[in-house]
């Protein structure tokens, strides 16, 4: 979702932080019923119904503003979507009790069940089409504008161009939406997943609504109960929620541990029920010992782990630099030997769940070509050294030992002395968005497992989803086909040379695929982490 990934533990990238379903899933027709995705209850279920989880601190619970992993995961948990996505991944009915599409794929029309706000204000169409222009409104300035971009005139709309009455959203009557696209888009529901309502006399009535138990207003399977920032969350059970049969745990209680060796004692020893991904993570020491136990389950996930340089500062000014210093990479030793659960090198940009071009653009670990490289770039520049080169990374116990990995590597082929700088996530994101940075690392979920989820992120030079500051035309014109264009193989010829075009000039890297990694109580059964790598606590229990 979108900041980059997090990756506060193993994986999980944040910023972005810390999304896939195949193309397959994502589909134009009416989703299925969500309540024939119910998980059946447990014959003997525990006497109590506590969950005990670990996650990083969430950015924000306001669902207009999350664009990371970690806060995405409390705001699945919190609001309902007129869809939700199941275990495969695939769109189904939620508020919404049936969706209908035009003939030409354009024009969706959705009926709302009856529901309600956990305040007992009954949700309705306005809700939806409040939320969703107060996120597209350029005076927010939300980082998920992006998401809308599919519906006609949103993207307009953001950059100042339209009007809001101009976007394709309009309320047909308390209870019906109807939604005009741009142009046919197979992956819409998927992405309709993330368009949650807000109540809008809630948001209006006070700025900080979002920030505390007392004020907080959701429709989801769960309700803020406590809140202690860098301590604990706790959530329960929405008994305003339309589903709510269905739901069988009655509280969720979130540690929020950093260190992911802590995290895993406490799992050993009873006090968590999970320990890992999609929100956390697990010591990179214990996930070979772990694999080799039978304990450690693993799921591909439509996220890529990938480096920035920052190309408006000397030397990675200079594309041949940067291809250096990419081509010096060794990925399939770090994914081997550090992420040890499945991790795939990645030799381009989009991670191997959506890429239309698997093999990469270039060799992994290509000493002499990063070598020549290194040499041409610092003679464009007329460099006969290279100034103090530094690499960013957040902490984290994977992160510390891919940044050491990187470090040795380069140092070993290129000759250059990297300085490495651990920060706390919320500055390096800081550090990263202001330019404060040369090389750093990051991630991103995609919102649906498609090539150009991850090709639009490096759209805009200057955006929380770009901080490499890089910009090319024919990049933005290439992309932009690929939105419009209706035959597949058209579409495809346009992001694989999009994606020709970015490691040619090298703003970003990859190092590898990432998979979701975890361990968990055998009794807790019916939590569901998707293919695109999200978790969903919805049809979660405890057997006794």
């Amino acid at each position: 979702m979108k900041r980059p990934v997090v990756i506060t533990s193993l994986l999980v990238l944040l910023s972005g932080l810390f999304a896939g379903c195949s193309n397959s899933a994502s589909t134009n027709q009416p989703a299925a019923d969500s309540t024939q995705q119910s998980q059946p209850a447990p014959s003997q279920p525990a006497a109590t119904q506590i969950l005990h989880m670990n996650a990083s601190e969430p950015e924000t619970l306001d669902s207009g503003m999350s664009n990371d992993v970690i806060s995405g995961a409390f705001i699945r948990s919190l609001y309902d979507s007129l869809v939700r996505l199941d275990k495969d991944g695939k769109p189904v009915n939620s508020v919404a009790s049936d969706i209908k599409l035009s003939d030409d794929k354009k024009v969706y029309t959705f009926t709302l069940r009856a529901s309600k706000w956990s305040n007992g204000d009954p949700v309705t169409a306005n809700d939806f089409a409040f939320a969703w222009l107060r996120v597209l409104n350029p005076k927010t300035a939300s980082g998920s504008a992006y998401k809308y971009y599919p519906i006609k005139n949103a993207r307009a709309f953001f950059e100042g161009k339209a009007k809001a009455e101009d976007v394709g959203i309009k309320v047909l009557d308390e209870k019906t939406l109807q939604v005009t696209l741009e142009n046919p888009t197979p992956y819409f529901l998927t992405l309709a997943t993330f368009y949650y309502p807000v109540n809008q006399k809630v948001v209006e009535a006070n700025p900080d609504w979002a920030k505390k138990p007392e004020t907080i207003v959701t429709n989801g399977p769960f309700k803020l109960a406590n809140w202690e920032h860098k301590n604990k969350i706790e959530l329960a059970k929405n008994d305003q929620y339309w589903d709510k049969d269905v739901v069988k745990l009655d509280e969720i209680e979130f540690s929020m541990i950093e260190d992911t060796n802590t995290e895993l004692e406490l799992f050993n020893s009873g006090e968590l029920d999970w320990a890992g991904g999609p929100i956390s993570g697990l010591p990179a020491d214990a996930i070979g010992p772990l694999r080799d136990e039978g304990k450690l389950q693993t799921m591909e996930r439509a996220t890529n782990y990938y480096l920035l340089f920052q190309t408006e500062k000397p030397p990675f000014t200079n594309a041949k630099i940067r291809k250096a210093f990419a081509y010096a990479i060794n990925r399939k030793d770090i994914a081997d030997n550090i992420g040890q659960a499945g991790q795939t090198p990645l030799m381009g940009f989009v991670p191997l769940s959506a890429s239309l071009k698997p093999d990469g653009y270039f060799k992994d670990n290509d000493g002499e070509t990063a070598k020549q490289l290194l040499a041409e770039g610092m003679r464009e520049l007329n460099l006969a050294k290279l100034p103090e080169i530094t690499y960013l990374y957040n902490t984290s116990d994977l992160n510390k030992k891919i940044a050491e990995a990187l470090q040795a590597q380069w140092k070993q082929v290129l000759g250059v002395d990297v300085k490495l700088l651990n920060k706390e996530l919320k500055v390096m994101f800081d550090d990263q968005e202001h330019g404060k940075y040369m090389i750093s690392r990051t991630g991103w979920t995609g919102d649906y497992n498609d090539s150009v989820n991850f090709l639009e992120l490096m759209m805009e030079k200057y955006s929380s989803n770009n901080s490499t500051f890089w910009h090319n035309e024919r990049y933005v014109e290439l992309v932009k086909k690929a939105y419009a264009e209706p035959d597949e193989a058209k579409r495809n010829q346009y992001l694989v040379e999009a994606e020709s075009i970015l490691m040619e000039e090298m703003p970003v890297t990859g190092v590898y695929s990432s998979v979701n990694s975890w361990v968990q109580n055998d009794k807790v059964k019916g939590i569901t982490v998707d293919p695109l790598g999200y978790i969903d606590f919805k049809w979660g229990y405890k057997e006794q």
